[in-house]
């Protein structure tokens, strides 16, 4: 039979529980109790066909009743068979410490209550958030003592512009703010003002640029293609992009390009350098306004992605030249072209391609040269690479 038993009584309790309405009720004042809960019991063709299970159905839960301390609201059913009974038709839980008993949380009500005190009373802000997270804050028992401090460092000082290595908290250290991050972030974004909270970084990696703390700066990463453009004996350099901007190098020619391979590599050149490994950081180069006055040639894969690319890059530096990105050098690498992963393809409209290169890139997109041709920048021949060069020094 499918009727209701103890156990499942029990569990419709805990999920209340777990779903967090019991203690979210204690912030919110919400009167959740008695709280009624109607059971599944016998039809009344079960009482015709199977009294006797009916029978031992109700014993069942009368001994409960007597035992976990709940009420069985019982109704009245008139069988042509066996006549007028009383049927346990719902479970009354009168109290919250009736329900506390029933699943055993009693210590865990009492904790969060004590935790709940002194959070409200450090931070009022924070009640609709209780409410709503009141097992959250059960989660983190252990240490919302650190919670709090944190929470009491950013009030005091928002924005404060430092590395979380720098945060000077008692009991807290740089990993305990790392490794919460997603949690203080909820927290922090219910008791700082609207002007110490940039909206425009989500998530845990925006989680410094949100509550201004300092980031370690990304680095351009370059080799100077001249030796005798050496810095100290250095070639190979990875600087903050605001020192890279300082830079002041007879420099007349940048090549970027994203393949780390291809930037160790690239051959010798007279008064350039190249730029490589900057991934999505591409705007980074923004502000280096030394770059306005030298030729940029950025070296991308034959593939919608790339192109994508360069058309994002000349937003930033206008005058930028595209390398190795002409049909030419795609038909004579025939052999080695691979596919474009389906979900990395360029989907956008480029606006500031030219011509030649506007027409390969819709005959890429359009798949008129095959199924996602693509021609990886590091399948090109080492000697073609050379012989293009020669063509623009």
């Amino acid at each position: 039979m499918t009727w209701t038993t103890p156990a499942e009584i029990v569990d419709r309790v805990l999920r209340r529980w777990d779903r967090g309405d019991i203690l979210g009720a204690r912030i919110t004042g919400e009167h959740l109790f008695p709280l009624e809960l109607r059971l599944k019991g016998p039809s009344p063709g079960d009482i015709t066909n199977h009294f006797g299970d009916v029978q031992d159905w109700a014993r069942v839960l009368t001994e409960a009743e007597e035992r976990d301390g709940f009420k069985l609201r019982r109704k009245t059913t008139r069988n042509r068979v066996q006549g007028t009974n009383q049927i346990p038709a719902a479970v009354v839980i009168e109290t919250e410490t009736d329900a506390l008993c029933l699943i055993r949380r009693q210590k865990e009500a009492d904790r969060f209550q004590t935790l709940a005190e002194t959070t409200l009373s450090r931070f009022p802000a924070l009640r609709p958030w209780l409410a709503r997270r009141a097992l959250a804050l059960l989660d983190h028992a252990a240490h919302w003592e650190q919670v709090l401090a944190v929470l009491d460092r950013f009030a005091t000082y928002p924005r404060p512009n430092l590395y979380i290595r720098q945060l000077d908290i008692p009991g807290v250290d740089t990993k305990f703010i790392e490794g919460h991050r997603r949690l203080i972030a909820e927290l922090l974004d219910e008791i700082l003002p609207e002007n110490a909270i940039d909206d425009s970084a989500m998530g845990v990696k925006g989680f410094n640029q949100r509550y201004g703390l300092r980031t370690e700066p990304p680095l351009v990463r370059f080799r100077l293609l001249d030796p005798s453009l050496d810095l100290c004996g250095l070639i190979d350099i990875s600087l903050p992009p605001e020192q890279f901007a300082s830079l002041k190098l007879n420099v007349r020619r940048v090549f970027i390009t994203e393949n780390r391979t291809n930037g160790l590599t690239f051959p010798d050149c007279p008064h350039s350098l190249v730029v490589f490994g900057l991934g999505y950081g591409l705007d980074r180069l923004a502000r280096i306004d030394w770059l306005a006055g030298v030729n940029i040639h950025y070296w991308g894969d034959l593939d919608t992605h790339s192109f994508g690319i360069l058309d994002r890059l000349r937003a930033i530096i206008p005058h930028t030249r595209s390398f190795l990105m002409d049909r030419e050098t795609l038909d004579d690498h025939r052999t080695l072209w691979g596919q474009e992963h389906p979900d990395k393809r360029y989907i956008g409209e480029p606006t500031r391609l030219t011509s030649p290169e506007l027409d390969l890139f819709n005959d890429l997109r359009h798949d008129r040269l095959g199924d996602r041709i693509r021609l990886e920048q590091e399948q090109i021949g080492y000697s073609w690479l050379e012989q293009a060069l020669e063509a623009i020094t």
